[in-house]
């Protein structure tokens, strides 16, 4: 159980010698009541709330008896995803080695791999009626390089959900601050009844990053 005041000292002073990013971060975590919360909870990381926030914002995940996770480790969204459409079939994908999830095949493979795609489909052996995506680009502290790689994912994500979406099916997508490309942007407006961005408040408010929810897919041509 994870508490604050001198025990949380404690640890930080044994950080001696890290560097002060990394302290930053440690402090940041151990103060943290997503984190303590998640722990409590069983899920594994904070970003499951990101998700649960979403959908009881945006209705995501009423009816999904499929579904597709890219960038799924440590594995937080498809428990929510699994604790609330107990019977949903759910792949995800990471280059991460993610634990085992009841009810959630794993493949662990590069989602930009020209295979992966495919092995999602089969794997899932029918179209989802969502796809929700939590990557981001590792950062090289520039952040238009940094902008650039991440928006690349989140193409990917979308054109994969363009791709399998069945008709009226959903996508949900993390991009960063700003919000979606103009082309992206248009693209999701083409292909989906609504668009828009949101910042649920399991974000940390000094995250640039934000959400991209598109609903209704008008289904492929």
């Amino acid at each position: 159980m994870s508490r604050s005041g001198p025990d949380s000292a404690r640890r930080l002073n044994k950080s001696r010698g890290r560097k002060e990013s990394s302290t930053r971060w440690l402090s940041r975590q151990l103060n943290d009541p997503y984190v303590k919360q998640a722990k409590a909870e069983g899920y594994r990381s904070r970003s499951a709330f990101k998700l649960a926030e979403l959908d009881e914002r945006f209705d995501l995940l009423k009816g999904v008896t499929r579904a597709v996770d890219l960038g799924i480790a440590p594995g937080g969204w498809s428990q929510i995803l699994r604790q609330r459409c107990p019977d949903a079939k759910v792949v995800g994908i990471d280059l991460l080695p993610t634990e085992p999830i009841e009810g959630v095949t794993i493949l662990e493979m590069d989602f930009m791999d020209d295979a992966a795609p495919d092995a999602l489909d089969v794997a899932l052996g029918g179209a989802p009626e969502l796809v929700m995506s939590d990557m981001a680009a590792n950062t090289v502290g520039h952040r238009q390089t940094d902008h650039l790689r991440t928006m690349a994912l989140v193409e990917a994500a979308a054109d994969f959900a363009v791709r399998y979406l069945v008709k009226n099916g959903a996508f949900v997508a993390k991009v960063l601050a700003g919000g979606t490309d103009a082309e992206l942007l248009a693209l999701l407006k083409r292909n989906f009844a609504s668009v828009k961005h949101a910042k649920p408040p399991a974000s940390r408010k000094g995250s640039s990053e934000w959400y991209v929810v598109a609903k209704g897919f008008g289904g492929r041509t």
